[in-house]
């Protein structure tokens, strides 16, 4: 069985009330996990704009995932990603890059509608629960 690594966006959906997402997210509830890296875009996105209840909303969808911290292992694959995509002149923003990196080094698959920047990175695993 796959484990998946939602996306910031994605999770913006979900938080947003996206029916169609919304069903898939329950349907696999056990296996869905975030990073880090969301975390932090998805707080500091509400508390710019103080907006105290959807931060209350987030954590309460945060006790239904896994919260993946970066280690040294996503760290050193995100250097990776980085080393990869400037030497093709391909980069993506850091931000992503560092997602991925927890995908890759943690074996999950990739859940985001940003898959033009995501297809980039040799190895990744990609699905989009959007489209």
């Amino acid at each position: 069985m796959n484990k998946y690594l939602l996306d910031t966006n994605i999770i913006s959906f979900y938080l947003k009330g996206n029916e169609s997402l919304k069903d898939k997210v329950s349907d696999n509830i056990n296996s869905i996990a975030i990073s880090i890296i969301s975390y932090y875009e998805i707080v500091s996105g509400f508390q710019s704009v103080n907006a105290n209840r959807r931060i209350n909303e987030f954590e309460k969808f945060c006790e239904l995932a896994d919260i993946i911290n970066l280690d040294k292992a996503s760290v050193l694959a995100s250097s990776q990603i980085y080393a990869s995509l400037k030497k093709s002149g391909n980069l993506i923003d850091d931000i992503d890059i560092l997602i991925a990196g927890v995908a890759l080094s943690n074996g999950l698959v990739m859940v985001t509608d940003n898959t033009n920047h995501f297809e980039r990175i040799e190895g990744i695993k990609i699905e989009n629960w959007i489209r």
